[in-house]
């Protein structure tokens, strides 16, 4: 399938509306070692589209755990479950972060399926949580 162009407008919209964090992880991009990515929530090879409501800004790390998902296996319920979808879903609805705040928790079959998709607890992240923590700009909102 061929790469879908998106505008230099388009991208700075999607930056903006997710505050330059990754919608999945929370991930700060400023703090990122890859730059983050505009991800096709849908995947256009599913039948996604190009239309704003269909984009995400992603770390490197979410956008490719993601690739072509929009579903997952809740490790609780041991079933099938989509994925947490930006545009569709408050992110409080499904996912909280441990007191700590280093460690983020699903609440949901949806959240607990797209943090072990995902892997948004690995270790990387945890440590790099802890330091920006102690630095004063985690959590980031």
């Amino acid at each position: 399938m061929a790469r879908s162009y998106l505008s230099k407008t388009i991208k700075q919209l999607v930056r903006e509306r997710a505050k330059d964090c990754c919608e999945y992880c929370l991930a700060l991009s400023t703090f990122a070692f890859h730059p983050f990515a505009i991800e096709h929530i849908i995947p256009l090879i599913a039948d996604g589209t190009n239309a704003v409501e269909n984009l995400a800004l992603a770390c490197q790390h979410c956008n490719n755990c993601k690739y072509n998902k929009t579903t997952a296996f809740d490790p609780l319920s041991k079933e099938t479950a989509r994925l947490y979808h930006p545009r569709e879903d408050e992110w409080t609805d499904h996912f909280m972060w441990s007191s700590d705040f280093l460690t983020i928790i699903g609440i949901s079959a949806i959240g607990r399926a797209t943090i072990t998709c995902l892997k948004m607890n690995r270790v990387e992240a945890i440590n790099l949580r802890a330091a920006l923590s102690a630095y004063g700009v985690h959590p980031p909102f």
